[in-house]
């Protein structure tokens, strides 16, 4: 997304913004992005940046079910459209935020304050950071008693994981999604980390995954789907040892994994358990 809105976005003035949603802190101070230029197109973890020339920066959070283009959506998708950016100068005229459950956020804030953003500024490092080695990673980990996919999620170790990219990394690197983050030992941490660039570099090359709501900002459906391994396909074999996989719920998440790939054990030493893998 945010490859795509860059050389539509960046240099162009906004003219006027029109906010159809309700009042509230996910679609705060918009008028104050009227008649500022943006200066640049950024990201952090699932934040799309957009720093603008008076100061302040456009913040955008797609949610579960947002998404953003450049044409006017049509029949129901018109009746989600809740913010409307019209800008100056050469290309698309205006920008449309549609967001089906309201999850989302698009909101104007003094550049680099974040104190109404906390999951923005407790932030982990980025996936794709030279400085995010694997012994980093796994004292990131060693941080937390959650289970892993939800600590991961909490996005603190490493930014960006959502749900459909954590139960891919986990199989990939054979972890049981419910291991305690603390008891990943450093070998798998680097294993969950390798296997978490890889998804992540995939699904970017396939331009994300359409399951329902997600489009580009051309209304193309991202082509990521096709890839999936474990992400619902609760009740297929595994595509690795042909168990069937199984649904649960993990930190109020629908979780699927392979029961035989990513077993759940106990360590003989501390007693809790372990899901290092066969």
């Amino acid at each position: 997304m945010r490859r795509e809105l860059e050389p539509w976005l960046k240099g162009r003035e906004i003219g006027r913004v029109e906010r159809l949603a309700p009042a509230g802190p996910k679609y705060a101070n918009l008028e104050r992005a009227a008649g500022q230029r943006v200066l640049d197109v950024g990201r952090r973890g699932k934040f799309i940046l957009a720093p603008l020339a008076g100061g302040d920066e456009l913040v955008i959070h797609l949610g579960m079910t947002g998404s953003i283009s450049a044409d006017e959506p049509t029949g129901a998708a018109a009746g989600h459209v809740r913010v409307k950016v019209h800008l100056a100068g050469d290309g698309p005229p205006t920008l449309y935020f549609r967001d089906a459950r309201r999850f989302g956020r698009f909101l104007v804030v003094p550049a680099g304050e974040y104190e109404s953003l906390p999951t923005l500024a407790a932030l982990g490092p980025e996936p794709f950071d030279e400085e995010l080695t694997p012994a980093r990673f796994a004292a990131n980990l060693r941080r937390s008693g959650m289970a892993v996919k939800t600590y991961l999620m909490s996005q603190r170790p490493v930014a960006g994981v959502g749900n459909i990219y954590a139960d891919e990394a986990l199989w990939r690197a054979r972890l049981h999604p419910e291991t305690p983050a603390r008891d990943v030992p450093e070998a798998p941490a680097g294993d969950l980390l390798a296997a978490i660039r890889a998804v992540l570099a995939e699904s970017l090359a396939a331009n994300g995954t359409t399951l329902r709501d997600y489009r580009r900002v051309g209304g193309e459906t991202g082509e990521f789907f096709e890839s999936l391994a474990v992400y619902g396909k609760a009740g297929e074999p595994c595509s690795r040892c042909g168990t069937q996989m199984v649904k649960s719920v993990v930190g109020q998440r629908g979780t699927v994994h392979c029961p035989h790939c990513q077993r759940l054990r106990r360590s003989r030493r501390s007693g809790k358990r372990r899901g290092a893998g066969p």
